[in-house]
């Protein structure tokens, strides 16, 4: 990189990064750092009266006080020491030894707090969405997302496999854009010089199983879409598609139902969660009712008995009988009902 595109700081680790080495000091060690606890596990546990205990621990360095002062480093570094209080009350560390476990060359955005108010937030979202890892260590409770998103695929999975369901692993390349109306990415496959298709449904593999026998398969992983994107939709996602046999969709209903209020349990520790200021309610069961309903209910106008309802009621009374396979998305069959989470549960 030419020195001229560095910043005054980039300069400067790059200099103690050759000072370092000079020492005969390895910036990057690639060996193991054995690390026998952690900060909330060695607060929890720790006791003015016990015996004293020797850690070793490991992790970046955020900050350092000389002299009343505080410079910054960004360094990763093991210590091994012992836990003890000091005079201010705070539970730390006394460093018998440091050791560098990875030299960083490029500065943190440094958040000032001042009267409870950010100064220098690292907070542009293209930055953000580009640059996660920056995202992750700057800014608080965005590593809480990582950690709820796998609590819910954890619960999940333990629900699904606790109702006697298989896990399964379909293609993720198909020679048919099948089981969704959507647009495919298309590749091509060399050694049988054929094109290809990012799967955009796990649809028609799951059903083949449910054919060959398996009483319930599901499978969680990626489709991909080659459309429109924003902040909230990505061509790429994750998606969890169940299929049991000799099921309807009342019977699906209530399974999400239960599955839904297990899962946000599971990340909350109770069944409402508070979503743009509002407290939603995931307690089952919800409320049900037919689409022509819905409408009357939250625009006023009554589509019942009107050229629109006979012609939907004609359009579905030609579908074959309910299929004994049943997925997360109704059955065209089924769309006349619908389930709504009633929010008269909302509240600001």
């Amino acid at each position: 990189m030419n020195v001229l595109e560095l910043s005054e700081q980039e300069i400067v680790r790059r200099n103690s990064l050759a000072e370092l080495r000079r020492l005969g000091i390895e910036p990057y060690p690639a060996e193991e750092y054995v690390v026998t606890g952690h900060t909330k596990e060695i607060k929890a546990n720790f006791s003015d009266e016990g015996e004293v205990r020797q850690v070793s621990i490991a992790g970046r360095i955020m900050s350092r006080r000389i002299m009343g002062k505080a410079s910054f480093m960004d360094d990763f570094v093991g210590i091994e020491g012992f836990v003890f209080r000091t005079q201010m009350g705070e539970i730390t560390v006394h460093a018998r030894s440091i050791k560098l476990l990875s030299k960083s060359l490029r500065p943190l955005p440094i958040v000032k707090m001042k009267d409870g108010k950010a100064y220098d937030s690292f907070d542009d979202p293209e930055l953000r969405y580009r640059q996660r890892y920056v995202d992750l260590i700057v800014n608080d409770g965005v590593k809480d997302i990582f950690l709820q998103r796998a609590t819910v695929l954890r619960t999940l999975r333990r629900v699904l496999d606790e109702a006697g369901y298989t896990e399964v692993e379909t293609p993720t390349l198909q020679s048919i854009a099948g089981g969704a109306s959507a647009r495919p990415f298309i590749t091509h496959f060399n050694a049988l010089d054929v094109d290809m298709y990012m799967r955009i449904a796990t649809e028609l593999y799951l059903k083949r199983l449910i054919v060959g026998g398996f009483e319930g398969v599901y499978e969680i992983g990626k489709n991909f879409r080659n459309e429109g994107m924003d902040r909230n939709h990505n061509p790429e996602f994750t998606c969890m598609e169940l299929y049991v046999q000799y099921k309807d969709y009342n019977w699906m209903m209530s399974f999400t139902e239960q599955l839904l209020e297990t899962i946000c349990i599971a990340v909350n520790g109770k069944p409402e969660t508070v979503i743009d200021g509002k407290t939603i309610s995931f307690k089952a069961p919800y409320r049900r009712l037919p689409i022509l309903d819905a409408i009357k209910e939250k625009t006023g106008y009554d589509l019942n008995g009107t050229r629109f309802s006979v012609s939907f009621a004609k359009a579905h009374s030609s579908n074959p009988p309910l299929s004994p396979i049943i997925r997360w998305r109704c059955h065209p069959s089924q769309r006349n009902i619908v389930q709504s989470r009633d929010l008269p549960s909302v509240s600001s």
